[in-house]
């Protein structure tokens, strides 16, 4: 099977499904943080090659629930982040859209406003050996919502909130490339149960 990981740099879902033995590249603007395929540019570009399946990780930063407050500082639209958050969101239709037979789009919970369809799945880290709650959302066209694979006890909140952080969980995950961490767990669960 023919694979692209859209918006990867990590080479994590890319490299879970070319251990399955699968044709996997990933694409990004960032070069790859590990070796094997990879196209460095525009998804765009390679988007009608022939896939079978894409995995896409569409930027979330204007997109996002938890970037809502910035959205209307002193309870006024932000114009300008309300505009990029419009262009976030025809990024991420054109891959839920592409032309490939079977798709997952992955983010976070996206904010109201940008009207994105519902998502078919949300996973946790936790069903698939990390010890750490993350709410993800996959959008799927052709493919069953994963099954959780290894439940385990949940030791803190990789991106907490102000609320968890006052209920004394642990928070990780506090800069922007520590958020957008993907899952070795769950990639694995993609490439078995996908591929």
């Amino acid at each position: 099977m023919r694979v692209l990981v859209a918006c990867e740099y990590s080479g994590t879902v890319r490299d879970a499904f070319t251990a399955k033995g699968h044709y996997a590249m990933s694409c990004d603007i960032l070069p790859t943080e590990s070796e094997g395929p990879h196209y460095q540019g525009d998804v765009m570009d390679v988007l009608n090659d022939g896939w079978d399946l894409m995995v896409a990780h569409p930027p979330c930063t204007y997109l996002s629930n938890a970037g809502a407050r910035w959205l209307y500082p002193g309870k006024v639209l932000n114009q300008e982040r309300y505009e990029k958050g419009l262009e976030a969101k025809e990024f991420f239709m054109a891959l839920l859209n592409a032309n490939i037979p079977k798709i997952c789009v992955e983010n976070p919970k996206p904010s109201l406003i940008y009207d994105l369809p519902k998502a078919t799945q949300k996973a946790q880290p936790y069903e698939y050996g990390h010890p750490y709650s993350k709410g993800t959302l996959f959008w799927l066209k052709n493919l069953e919502p994963l099954k959780p694979t290894n439940v385990v006890e949940i030791k803190g909140y990789w991106c907490g909130s102000f609320t968890s952080k006052q209920k004394g969980k642990k928070v990780l995950g506090k800069n922007a490339k520590e958020r957008s961490l993907f899952w070795t767990g769950i990639a694995q669960a993609m490439a078995d149960q996908w591929g």
